[in-house]
């Protein structure tokens, strides 16, 4: 366990200590953040945040590799940086030009189901990742390999981006992203896997410092693109795709908000929340602060997190 902690806690420090020098460095290069004018009146005065704060979670994949340069620390490193690439050319669109929209959608899935795509063709042939779904400990089934990975790459692409539209309020996705790595934490049996889940919650703590409710920085898509495609690939390592629907139970809500309103506008006309991701809605309808909302989304991530340890535990018996 040690192994572990100790560079947990290098990164807590290291990510803590430096994040006031990169929140002034990003202030000083003008990476600040536009925002949509439909969003709420008090997001409104968040105009001018420094963006890509996520950059300061690279310091995660220097400690993971520094402590475990092995292969597989270096797969989740490059899973890491390839979805964060993406982001980062989002932000960096966003920032420049001050357009809110950021890159096409489009061009962001092209990149996402080409990076998603090599990086499987690697678990699959350097990892062994076989194509066996387990439903319980004496039921499973066997995928045909094309049909597998067209669903595998399905459901990282979504989860990356459903992942993708928690990062909506001061601290939110930091706080709901630190149980599912968690998660994996527990699960794993590779002292790799151990350790960059726990460096990464050690980075995410350092994080939140700054990005909690009023946040000096956000996140941007730099670093929750990364979170989605990390934790979406760990998902695919640890063989737990049963459990996925209950882990990203956040996430996935968030995404499905978003399908829902504007499926039911372009057929009834009609808007199902007041606004979407559906973290707007509590706060608009509801009135609930963004402590609140992030306080509450957490809790319940962490007990989908409980809920799918003891289905792991007692069910799939691993």
């Amino acid at each position: 366990m040690s192994d572990q902690i100790i560079p947990a806690v290098i990164a807590f420090v290291i990510v803590a200590a430096l994040s006031p020098l990169f929140i002034a460095l990003l202030r000083k290069l003008k990476f600040l953040q536009p925002i949509r004018k439909e969003l709420p009146s008090n997001h409104q005065l968040k105009k001018g945040t420094p963006l890509m704060f996520g950059m300061i979670l690279f310091v995660g994949i220097i400690v993971s590799i520094f402590f475990s340069p092995t292969p597989l620390t270096y797969f989740l490193s490059v899973t890491y940086i390839l979805f964060s690439f993406i982001g980062f050319l989002d932000d960096f669109w966003k920032a420049s030009r001050q357009d809110p929209l950021g890159v096409s959608g489009r061009t962001k899935l092209v990149l996402q189901f080409l990076f998603t795509g090599s990086l499987l063709f690697y678990v699959i042939n350097e990892l062994g990742i076989n194509t066996v779904i387990r439903i319980s400990e004496s039921f499973s089934f066997e995928l045909p390999m094309v049909v597998y990975i067209i669903v595998i790459a399905l459901f990282v692409v979504g989860s990356a981006n459903a992942i993708n539209f928690t990062d909506g309020l001061d601290g939110l996705l930091g706080v709901v992203a630190i149980p599912t790595y968690f998660f994996f934490f527990v699960i794993s049996d590779t002292s790799e896997v151990k350790l960059f889940c726990l460096v990464m919650i050690g980075c995410l703590l350092g994080f939140l410092i700054y990005n909690l409710f009023p946040a000096k920085a956000f996140m941007g898509d730099t670093g929750s693109l990364a979170i989605g495609g990390s934790l979406s690939f760990l998902a695919v390592i640890e063989k737990v795709e049963i459990l996925i629907p209950l882990l990203f139970f956040i996430y996935f809500a968030e995404q499905l908000s978003v399908i829902l309103q504007v499926s039911s506008f372009k057929l009834t006309g009609k808007r199902i929340f007041r606004m979407t991701p559906i973290h707007f809605h509590y706060g608009l309808k509801y009135g609930w602060s963004e402590n609140t909302i992030v306080t509450v989304f957490g809790f319940v991530s962490w007990f989908c997190t409980f809920i799918c340890l003891a289905y792991w535990k007692f069910v799939l018996n691993l």
